[in-house]
């Protein structure tokens, strides 16, 4: 076990030393691209976007719009903060060592269910996942993945009190964390566990209880937070037009797309030329050596990443995770596909595409499959993985020049 865990911190200072290095060194060397900025050597670079909503609710408390960002992760940059470290610093410590620890459970609850391997597999795949990003600048993403992982892990070895208080914590850290809560009670009706297991998966939902009789009391509503998300333009509900123009953008192109025609042709006709390609590759796949025929499935996913891009990433995170899970479905656990399926699903009724990439990103159920996955296919792991690797690497370049990521 403890070379599991050796390996799973390895992965996170590694893959924190690439976003590290890309952020500070490689990104203020860059010219200054289009709607971005050049920037400056400094911890301002991990503070963006989410991260000042996070940072002001830390240092001035909620007021207006802020309301919708839970509150844990600010009260932990506001207990860093009384040790005298900036906001920035608190909020980069807080979510870089959160992630740590949520490498280091799944490894161990992975080496406990599946074995070495699956536990190292799984622990590259969330450390070299391009969303790890998030596990590193002011977001939430790694307190959220410590402690939804550290419930889910608790349940499968009926560790109630301990599913009661991470799960309490997670369901604190941001809205999508009450998906725990219908996929604790699913899986203890489906192993029919006893009422404790009930008892403990609804008290997973009280950090989502405390925050909404917090804005009771202080801001007069019970769910200010949910009319804030409005504001945001989140709903519940299928985004249809946010769904359809992310699948117009990957197969006419962004600009044919705002245009409501088809100015460029260039777009759509090599988006039919790599599906086809595609398909005339699996239907004659038997005349190919497997591995030449794996390697050209390879060159044209790139191809169509560099042709569609970000509403590539939105779509396949989502529509791709769901396949995914049931592919996997008679490997993993209960508990995992239910918390998959279920945050999957409170995703496609959230009313927004908008960040579709880091919110999947967050539901551990999918790394946990993917890495069952890859440690079968170790040629297709290590091509996924440098592929991961680059767009990490892009990813942070952007984020640092304040490009919208997700």
């Amino acid at each position: 076990m403890r070379n599991e865990l050796r390996f799973a911190a390895c992965m996170w200072l590694l893959s924190r030393l690439v976003v590290s290095m890309a952020m500070l060194l490689v990104a203020p060397t860059l010219p200054k691209p289009p709607g971005g900025v050049i920037p400056n050597f400094g911890w301002g670079v991990f503070s963006h976007w989410d991260s000042v909503f996070y940072q002001q609710i830390a240092t001035s408390g909620y007021a207006g719009d802020n309301v919708a960002f839970f509150p844990l992760f600010p009260l932990c940059i506001r207990a860093l903060m009384l040790l005298g470290l900036s906001a920035e610093v608190a909020g980069v410590l807080v979510n870089n060592l959160a992630f740590l620890g949520a490498l280091l459970l799944l490894a161990n609850w992975m080496a406990r269910q599946y074995g070495t391997n699956a536990a190292r597999w799984s622990a590259a795949v969330l450390a070299w996942c391009p969303l790890s990003l998030f596990g590193t600048v002011v977001y939430t993403e790694g307190l959220y993945l410590l402690c939804s992982t550290a419930t889910l892990r608790a349940f499968e070895f009926k560790q109630y009190p301990g599913v009661a208080l991470w799960g309490m914590l997670a369901t604190a850290t941001r809205p999508t964390g009450i998906a725990i809560v219908p996929a604790l009670i699913i899986t203890a009706w489906k192993e029919r566990r006893q009422s404790i297991a009930y008892l403990a998966s609804l008290a997973a939902g009280s950090g989502l209880l405390l925050y909404s009789l917090y804005c009771r009391i202080y801001l007069g509503d019970w769910l200010a937070f949910g009319r804030a998300q409005q504001e945001w333009k989140r709903s519940l509900g299928v985004d249809v037009q946010g769904w359809w123009k992310m699948l117009m953008q990957v197969v006419v192109g962004t600009a044919n797309w705002k245009s409501g025609r088809i100015e460029d042709p260039l777009h759509p006709l090599l988006f039919i030329a790599i599906i086809a390609l595609a398909y005339c590759l699996w239907r004659w796949r038997s005349r190919f050596n497997p591995v030449k025929v794996g390697y050209g499935f390879c060159v044209l996913v790139l191809a169509l990443w560099l042709l569609a891009g970000d509403p590539l990433l939105n779509t396949v995170a989502v529509l791709g995770g769901i396949y995914l899970l049931w592919y996997m479905r008679h490997q993993l656990t209960t508990i995992a596909i239910a918390y998959g399926f279920c945050g999957l699903g409170l995703l496609l009724i959230s009313g927004s595409t908008w960040s579709l990439t880091r919110l999947v990103y967050g539901i551990v159920s999918l790394p946990i499959a993917l890495s069952l996955l890859l440690s079968r296919h170790p040629r297709w792991g290590y091509i996924t993985l440098v592929f991961f690797t680059i767009l990490l690497i892009l990813f942070s370049v952007r984020f640092a020049q304040e490009l919208w990521i997700a």
